[in-house]
């Protein structure tokens, strides 16, 4: 399922909610940042206040998600659109793949939802979140 919300008052930056405890997640989290020179998204965990304080104002659910969350201008993107949406805005090639967008998102996130289900088994995870590096610290929420 797609979502997307207009909540009151939110400005024009880009924020990535990720499970922070999933080894594909922090993955994911660490090939949007080397991508991403102008530092155009910031990060938080699922996990955190601050996550589930974001997740709250979106009016989805703050425990539970299995999806990545892309909050863009005040809109909350989930599942598939969420990655293309990010992948849209890094330094090429990545951007090419937005083209995937043309995929009903019912065919699309079906497959986000296969990877999603079989993540921690394929990939691994921690039982904590990962901890940014100094420089990068600013990056995250």
């Amino acid at each position: 399922m797609e979502v997307l919300h207009r909540p009151e008052g939110k400005g024009g930056n880009r924020i990535v909610l990720v499970d922070g405890v999933c080894h594909l997640c922090q993955g994911l989290t660490r090939f949007i940042i080397e991508r991403d020179p102008q530092a155009k998204f910031r990060f938080a965990s699922l996990q955190s206040e601050i996550g589930a304080e974001l997740l709250r104002q979106g009016g989805l659910p703050a425990d539970g998600m299995d999806t990545v969350v892309l909050i863009e201008n005040g809109h909350y993107y989930t599942h598939s659109a969420a990655v293309l949406r990010i992948f849209r805005q890094l330094k090429m090639p990545w951007p090419l793949l937005y083209a995937f967008v043309i995929i009903p998102p019912a065919i699309r996130n079906r497959m986000y939802g296969w990877v999603a289900r079989n993540r921690y088994r394929w990939f691994g995870k921690d039982e904590q979140c990962l901890l940014p590096t100094p420089e990068l610290r600013n990056r995250f929420l």
